[in-house]
């Protein structure tokens, strides 16, 4: 059993947890994502690690609550547990691959959209530990929907709040944000790194393709089972097929066929939809989850 240390209400419908899960902890690295399940019934959510802590053997979580079981895990208290924690799982972010030297030959610029910005914070967090600074903007529809913003202030470089109605910050989306930072105000970035919902990282990843910034994204979103099992997270990425949650979650956002993953994620939804895929897909589905074929729901949003 995993014990839930601490539970925090980000917003609304955000919730944060730090769990007891000492091996994960001491082994996983920014960019990872663990799988939760609540008891012998519940549905395996794929969480993207928001935050972990070697000594206290604690990972942090974030989730929103939208389908039945991230509902359930939001009436989760201090003290209580998960029966499983799984990870940490997928490939840690590519810039723990470099060296703090190469790094900072870099300018580096997180986008965060919503609930991305709980994985793009370690990343901004590592980052800062090795030497290296990043800039890093959060955007949301309005206030109330950004979260973190004081932890993420204490690791970036510079901080740009953005929300579509301006109540908060520059008044835009984050692509809004981006054009005001790098074509009015003269800033300079080598690459940057974008988390959100796909419609975010798809406007995203066009304007960088246009200003011609490299970009990562991370496809947490699309995961459902986590294991490369179900086939929910098939990509296109450069005409190649990938799977997000065991080749990813990051991916050249320029490569990557938003299109097609946004249209696929929704005829996934339904059950006959799931049976399409399959008959279309052949040996390259990776079917046999059960998930495919029972018809259960699937909370498939509100988790990054």
């Amino acid at each position: 059993m995993y014990r839930i240390l601490k539970k925090r209400q980000l917003s609304d419908q955000i919730w944060l947890m730090d769990v007891l899960a000492p091996r994960t902890a001491h082994s996983c690295m920014p960019g990872q994502f663990v799988i939760v399940k609540i008891d012998e019934a519940g549905e395996r959510i794929p969480l993207t690690i928001c935050d972990y802590d070697r000594e206290k053997e604690t990972v942090t979580i974030v989730f929103q609550t939208v389908g039945v079981s991230t509902k359930r895990m939001a009436c989760l208290n201090e003290g209580d547990s998960f029966q499983d924690f799984v990870g940490p799982l997928g490939c840690p972010s590519e810039l723990t691959h470099q060296t703090p030297e190469q790094l900072r030959q870099k300018r580096i610029l997180f986008a965060a959209g919503g609930v991305g910005t709980a994985p793009v914070y370690p990343q901004v967090k590592w980052l800062q530990q090795q030497g290296v600074k990043a800039d890093c903007i959060i955007g949301a529809r309005n206030k109330s929907l950004i979260i973190l913003e004081e932890e993420m202030k204490a690791v970036a470089d510079n901080l740009y709040i953005a929300t579509d109605d301006g109540s908060c910050g520059f008044k835009g989306n984050v692509s809004d944000q981006i054009r005001e930072l790098v074509c009015n105000q003269g800033k300079h970035y080598d690459l940057v790194v974008a988390i959100g919902p796909l419609i975010m990282m798809k406007f995203t990843a066009l304007l960088t393709k246009e200003l011609n910034i490299p970009t990562i994204v991370s496809m947490n979103p699309i995961m459902v089972d986590g294991t490369g099992m179900c086939g929910a997270c098939r990509l296109n990425v450069g005409g190649e097929i990938k799977f997000a949650c065991v080749d990813g979650p990051e991916f050249d956002g320029h490569l990557v066929n938003f299109d097609e993953a946004m249209k696929r994620q929704t005829i996934y939804k339904t059950e006959e939809g799931r049976a399409m895929l399959r008959l279309q897909e052949g040996a390259t589905h990776h079917g046999g989850c059960g998930f495919c074929s029972d018809g259960k729901e699937e909370d498939t949003n509100g988790r990054i």
